[in-house]
């Protein structure tokens, strides 16, 4: 293919105007050449013979007369074996590989290869003359705790014909393994690695399925009163400092499901600094081995370049599909879209569009509904099932989750974990509010009895709104006996102690068990009318609670707190 050649003629912050002769189109990949540094861009916008690219390095020294070279390539990433326990950039560089070769300060227009130059023992699943499409398996490999299907790329059309296909052995991972041709005689080489586009979502599927499948995270708070369904969505928005990035780490680590992506999009360098400390060190509760055995992290700090904020989230959502694929569930955790929607209204202002709410571009909200729909439980051509399940933080400026970027995350999510300032304050964990919060999947526990005792827990606060005018004195013994259950089912199951090693992680199992046992209790009336007796009386219950939530899951010891959390409220049980 004959690259087309274009000339700066303006540039504006990390946006060029190029001027060109020949054919580009929109997300094709363009290098702007300065001082002999080839600077990587995406084609934003095509008018006439101006396009406008969106420049993913720093765009220092770019200046009007400067060569550009249009690939005619779309913006893709690469996928193949290799890719699991990876650090890379949003623009998929490795940056362990990245920071060997240019130290501690990463120096632009260096492009290394993402899969490790490494060979692998390939074992083919077809034969010669076999028929194979888009997304079909010609082979595996063994990665790690995986068995990594060898794809036939999800960018081919029609059906294709195997030509030839290696013996089982090892192979480099780069070298054909494969060779396909279609009815019109074309042949294409397979390696065990193919590029796929990254704005293109991955279709290569008979049905998408409705998500009904609870997605377990092991904290109670989410998985009873507001579950995310596998291959559903979810947002976690909460103002700064209120543990948005811990509540992610601790679904990535206790989450049902095979494969975690993070993408860090925006979120300053510490935050990301201590996720690459801590992930190779947390124990994968499912192996026993490091949880990085299964994690790939995308990072773009909000020290990297604006623009590629955009790409890492796509990045991270195009390898979540082709691991889904295999038939596997992921996870992908997006930290922070504010961030990403921040970088997009930079690009918007420079492009001179036509500003929506608050100076966002107008179209915010079809942009993250496009990445949210790309979610998803689906069924594949060979009839096993998988998911991807994606769960974004938003970081609305003074919590204020009446901005345009939460407002239209909650327009396509599916359960909304919302963060308040004041539970985190009170070092309440999770500090995620229970009646501001809502989810649309249903849970390990009867939803019918969660929405019973999510009733006490509104009237609860209604009364504790109430005492704040009128005192303590001013309410009825039935009115502080509902506010005191309220007070109970938030200390006793909405929150978990992270220093427990038993408490800190609830199999759904005991979730039910517990909850039980609990929802019996806010249901009873009791024969109690001094509120000094009240308050004691919950107060020796919380404990009680407390202490069955520090035994082991199925022991003696549990079995026996159980029976003495039950003895104690029901020997004050109204006749």
């Amino acid at each position: 293919m004959e690259t087309t050649i274009g000339f700066v003629t303006g540039v504006n912050g990390n946006l060029a105007k190029v001027e060109f002769t020949g054919s580009v189109r929109k997300n094709e990949v363009a290098y702007v050449i300065v001082d002999d540094k080839r600077l990587k861009g995406e084609v934003i916008r095509v008018n006439g013979g101006v396009a406008s690219i969106q420049i993913y390095e720093m765009s220092n020294g770019i200046k009007v007369g400067d060569r550009v070279e249009f690939t005619g390539e779309l913006m893709s990433v690469e996928l193949g074996p290799g890719l699991l326990t990876q650090v890379y950039d949003g623009l998929q560089n490795p940056l362990p590989d990245l920071a060997e070769k240019c130290g501690f300060f990463l120096e632009r227009g260096v492009y290394l290869d993402p899969i490790p130059d490494r060979d692998w023992e390939f074992s083919p699943s077809v034969k010669q003359g076999d028929k194979v499409e888009a997304g079909d398996t010609i082979g595996t490999v063994p990665e790690g705790l995986f068995t990594h299907r060898i794809m036939v790329p999800f960018i081919l059309k029609g059906s294709w014909e195997v030509a030839s296909i290696k013996e089982k052995g090892s192979y480099n991972v780069r070298s054909t393994v494969a060779v396909i041709r279609n009815q019109a005689g074309d042949e294409k080489e397979l390696s065990m690695v193919f590029s796929h586009p990254i704005k293109e979502a991955v279709s290569c599927y008979t049905e998408r399925l409705r998500p009904t499948e609870p997605l377990v995270t092991k904290i109670r708070c989410i998985d009873a009163f507001l579950p995310v369904a596998k291959g559903g969505t979810f947002c976690v928005p909460g103002p700064f400092g209120a543990g948005k990035t811990v509540l992610q780490h601790l679904e990535a680590k206790n989450a049902d499901v095979d494969v975690v992506i993070v993408a860090a999009c925006g979120e300053r360098a510490g935050e990301v600094v201590e996720i690459l400390k801590e992930f190779p060190e947390l124990e994968d509760p499912r192996t026993g081995r490091t949880l990085m055995e299964r994690t790939i992290i995308i990072c773009n700090t909000s020290s990297m370049p604006v623009a590629a904020r955009e790409a890492s989230c796509y990045t991270a959502v195009t390898l979540a599909e082709y691991y889904r694929q295999m038939g596997l569930d992921v996870l992908l955790l997006a930290d922070s879209t504010s961030r990403w929607a921040q970088a997009m209204r930079e690009m918007s202002g420079r492009l001179e569009e036509i500003p929506g709410e608050e100076a966002f571009p107008a179209y915010l909200e079809s942009t993250i509904a496009a990445f949210y729909e790309r979610a998803g439980k689906v069924r594949l051509k060979d009839g096993s099932i998988a998911s991807i399940t994606i769960g974004g933080t938003v970081s609305p400026a003074g919590g204020n989750f009446e901005e345009p970027v939460t407002q239209a995350t909650l327009k396509v999510v599916g359960a909304f974990h919302g963060l308040s300032r004041e539970r985190s304050d009170a070092r309440k964990y999770p500090a995620i509010h229970p009646m501001d919060s809502w989810s649309k999947y249903s849970g390990v526990v009867d939803m019918k009895r969660v929405e019973e005792a999510r009733s006490i827990l509104i009237r609860s606060n209604e009364i504790n709104q109430m005492m704040k005018v009128v005192g303590e004195e001013g309410t009825s013994a039935e009115d502080y006996i509902i506010y005191q259950k309220g007070e109970l089912l938030d200390a006793v199951y909405l929150q978990q102690n992270s220093f427990d090693p038993v408490d800190a992680v609830c199999v759904p199992e005991r979730q039910k068990e517990e909850f039980d046992v609990l929802y019996d209790a806010l249901m009873s009336q009791y024969d109690i009318t001094d509120k000094k007796e009240i308050r004691g009386f919950f107060n020796q219950l919380r404990q009680e609670f407390l202490d069955w939530h520090g035994t082991i899951f199925e022991t003696p010891e549990f079995a026996e707190q159980k029976a003495k959390v039950a003895s104690f409220y029901k020997a004050r049980i109204a006749g």
